[in-house]
């Protein structure tokens, strides 16, 4: 579920540089702020504290309730940067935690 979560964010990230209506951006707020909660959930979980922090702050960013006002240009660099995250984290595994090692 973690993987469709980031693709489906990343694919909506990079679907924000297109000129669409702007329901289409609240839509993306509402999703990100949704996504980025479970993942931060999901990490929590997992006790990967600094994931989690991580996960927070991109749904506080993206939260559609008070507006954090960017402008179009940084939004777009800001989508990018976090879509291209997503996908790296999806390809790069995570090193495994030291006495936690699988036998």
């Amino acid at each position: 579920m973690e993987i469709i979560i980031k693709l489906i964010l990343s694919l909506l990230f990079f679907l924000c540089l297109l000129h669409l209506p702007y329901g289409f951006y609240e839509i993306v707020r509402f999703t990100a702020l949704l996504g980025f909660s479970i993942l931060a959930y999901q990490a929590s979980i997992k006790e990967n504290k600094t994931e989690m922090i991580i996960y927070i702050c991109l749904a506080i960013l993206f939260q559609p309730l008070l507006k954090i006002s960017l402008g179009r240009q940084l939004w777009n660099i800001v989508d990018v940067i976090v879509g291209i995250a997503l996908i790296a984290s999806i390809l790069v595994k995570p090193k495994e935690k030291m006495g936690k090692r699988k036998e």
